[in-house]
């Protein structure tokens, strides 16, 4: 089964977790083609940004629990280690700005992809998880690397321990999240906005991606090196020459991702 839709649509791929009738819940085959997506996204140089959502009336779930109890199944550890490490991994080694569009409940592992992500709008009425807790596991998927660097150390430490849900309202004034937006609308505005960031200068975007990235282990010292290391390769391309005569010549300018 297809258990991740893709569609192209202009510069973005749209990446659709297709698992509705188990409210998107990861078992091992979903998890593979995830990754196939978005290997694709890294490889495809027409794809200047990705689009993440959920079918149906969830986002995701997290772990399919019936996989991961099941004796002739992959195991916990193949679990964490090739299947949700690797997505992770994937989602910020791209260089190209991608978009999550939580339209359902998030929990778990599915949180905490949610948050990996560069650009996440949620549904008013969509509710994140910390779920762990509740079944005797830890945080993964990055949880206790995003989330704390997202809400800080005493919130985050909170919400992983208790489960508590949290109403995108409230995630987005944690600055959890970028932004919510109405159920109804979020697919458009949300689509809209990958749309927006797909035609904009997504060389100079990828290499702030990798920028944020390394900041997280770098001293100032280290950051600002690597920042100027970054801007001589941005300077050195054709968005950036575009983007300057634009302004110079009053015209709104034409990016190419190059």
């Amino acid at each position: 089964m297809t258990f991740i839709k893709t569609e192209i649509d202009g510069s973005v791929l749209k990446i659709t977790l297709n698992r509705p009738d188990k409210f998107n819940s990861f078992n091992r085959e979903m998890a593979l083609q995830l990754q196939d997506a978005l290997d694709k996204a890294h490889d495809d140089k027409a794809i200047r940004a990705v689009y993440l959502t959920g079918e149906g009336k969830a986002f995701c779930a997290g772990q399919d629990l019936s996989e991961a109890i099941d004796k002739s199944g992959p195991g916990i550890e193949r679990i964490v280690r090739e299947h949700y490490n690797p997505i992770i991994l994937k989602i910020r080694a791209i260089e190209k700005p991608v978009i999550c569009a939580v339209n359902g409940v998030a929990a778990g592992a599915g949180a905490n992809i949610a948050l990996a992500c560069d650009i996440v709008i949620a549904g008013s009425s969509v509710a994140f998880i910390q779920a762990f807790s509740k079944i005797g596991l830890i945080p993964d998927s990055g949880g206790t690397f995003f989330l704390p660097r997202l809400i800080g150390y005493g919130k985050a430490s909170a919400l992983m321990m208790l489960g508590d849900k949290v109403m995108a309202a409230d995630a987005e004034k944690m600055g959890m999240i970028y932004k919510v937006t109405e159920d109804a609308n979020l697919q458009t505005e949300a689509l809209a906005i990958a749309k927006t960031v797909s035609d904009l200068p997504t060389k100079a975007i990828g290499m702030t991606k990798k920028l944020l990235n390394q900041s997280i282990n770098n001293s100032l010292i280290q950051q600002l090196e690597y920042e100027a290391d970054m801007q001589i390769h941005a300077a050195a391309t054709h968005d950036y020459n575009e983007g300057v005569s634009a302004f110079l010549e009053k015209r709104k300018p034409v990016f190419k991702g190059e």
